[in-house]
C-alpha cells in the first residue's frame, strides 16, 4: 500500500482500472459496456509495465494487449450486428451473434478452450498484477455474460473444458504462477455454472475465491516464490505458517470443512444437472493432487533459522497467518451464505 501511495501514476491507473469496470457493470447500453472494457484494458497495461520494468513483463503486456484488443474489436463488431438485426429483423443471425459474443467474453476472461494466452501472460507478471488478472479483470466479462441471452450448449462446453483443462494442465507445471493460472481456469468453470443458477451465487463464489487466491499470492509474493523447487527453500517460515499455507491450498481446492468448500457445496445443492456436477467434482480432485504436491515439499525441511534472525523474520511475515486463517473459517459462516442465495 505504501508503494502505491508513493507512486502517483500507479494509483492513477489503478483508479482508472476500477472506473472502467464500474462503467461496464453499471451501463445500460452495449457501446457503453464496450467503452468500459476498453478503459479497463488500457489502464491495466501500464500497471503491468510499472510494476516490473523488465523483458518478461513487457512481453506479457504485449500479449495481453493483442488478445484483449482482438476480443474487444470482435465484441464491438457483434454489437453492431446485433443493432442491425434489430433494425432489419435478421432472425437467422440471432443465435450466431449470441454464440460469438459469448466467445469474445470467454477470450477476455481466459476461459477454456480460449485460455492459451492466460498462463503465458501470468508467467511474466508480478504477483500483484497476477492478483488483479485473476480476480478484478474477470468481473466485467462475467457481468456482461450474465446480461446476455446465452446459448446453453456453448456455456456447458466452456464449463466442461475449463474444469478439465484447468485440472489436467496444472499437473506438469513447475511454475507457481502457471499453477495458479490453471487453478483460476478450473474455478472459471465453476463460476460459469453459477451464472446458470443465480447471480447471487456467482457473487458468493467469486468473493470467496478472490479472498483465498489473493491470500495465496500475497504469501508467494512475501516469499519471492516463483517456481516449484523454491518451496523447499521456505525454511524461513515456522511450522504454523506452513500449516496455514497447506490449509489455504486445501481451501482453494474445495476440501471440506474449509472456506473454499462452501461455494462448491452451494453449487452442488442448487444445480439441476447432477451428471455435470459429479463430473466436475471428480475432475476437480486432480487440482487437489498438485496442491498437496506443492504443500508437501514445504514440510520436507524443518525451520532452520538462526536465533538472532527470528525477530526479523516474524516482523516480515506477521501478516501471512492473518490472511490465511480466513480459509479455516469453514462452516462457521455457512448459514449466512445459504440465506443470501
Amino acid at each position: 500500500m505504501n508503494k502505491l501511495i508513493m507512486n502517483p501514476s500507479k494509483l492513477m491507473f489503478m483508479l482508472i482500472l476500477m472506473m472502467g469496470t464500474i462503467v461496464t457493470i453499471s451501463s445500460n447500453s452495449w457501446p457503453a459496456m464496450w467503452m468500459g472494457l476498453e478503459i479497463n484494458m488500457m489502464a491495466f497495461i501500464p500497471l503491468m509495465m510499472l510494476e516490473d520494468n523488465h523483458l518478461p513483463s513487457a512481453e506479457s503486456s504485449m500479449k495481453y494487449f493483442i488478445i484483449q484488443s482482438m476480443a474487444s474489436s470482435m465484441f464491438l463488431m457483434f454489437i453492431i450486428l446485433m443493432y442491425m438485426k434489430m433494425q432489419y429483423i435478421m432472425n437467422d443471425m440471432t443465435s450466431v451473434i449470441q454464440i460469438m459474443m459469448m466467445i469474445t467474453l470467454f477470450i477476455k476472461m481466459g476461459a477454456a478452450p480460449f485460455h492459451m494466452w492466460f498462463p503465458n501472460t501470468m508467467e511474466g507478471l508480478s504477483w500483484t498484477n497476477c492478483i488483479l488478472l485473476m480476480t478484478w479483470q474477470k468481473i466485467a466479462p462475467m457481468i456482461i455474460l450474465s446480461m446476455i441471452q446465452y446459448n446453453n450448449m456453448c456455456m456447458y462446453f466452456s464449463i466442461m473444458s475449463s474444469v478439465v483443462i484447468g485440472s489436467i494442465s496444472g499437473l506438469n507445471q513447475t511454475s507457481t504462477r502457471k499453477i495458479m493460472a490453471y487453478s483460476s481456469i478450473n474455478h472459471i468453470g465453476w463460476m460459469l455454472l453459477t451464472l446458470l443458477i443465480s447471480n447471487m451465487l456467482w457473487m458468493i463464489y467469486f468473493l470467496i475465491y478472490s479472498i483465498i487466491s489473493s491470500s495465496m499470492m500475497i504469501m508467494f509474493k512475501n516469499l519471492s516464490n516463483f517456481h516449484f523447487n523454491q518451496m523447499f527453500l521456505t525454511t524461513k517460515i515456522n511450522m504454523s505458517s506452513k500449516l496455514l499455507m497447506m490449509l489455504n491450498f486445501m481451501s482453494l481446492g474445495g476440501l471440506p470443512p474449509m472456506l473454499g468448500f462452501i461455494p462448491k457445496w452451494l453449487v452442488i445443492q442448487m444445480s439441476s444437472n447432477q451428471l455435470l456436477i459429479i463430473f466436475m467434482i471428480w475432475i476437480s480432485l486432480i487440482t487437489l493432487f498438485y496442491y498437496i504436491r506443492l504443500t508437501m515439499s514445504t514440510f520436507m525441511l524443518n525451520n532452520s533459522n538462526l536465533k538472532w534472525n527470528i525477530k526479523t523474520m516474524n516482523n516480515t511475515y506477521m501478516t501471512m497467518p492473518m490472511l490465511m486463517t480466513t480459509s479455516t473459517l469453514g462452516f462457521i459462516i455457512y448459514p449466512t451464505f445459504y440465506l443470501l442465495v
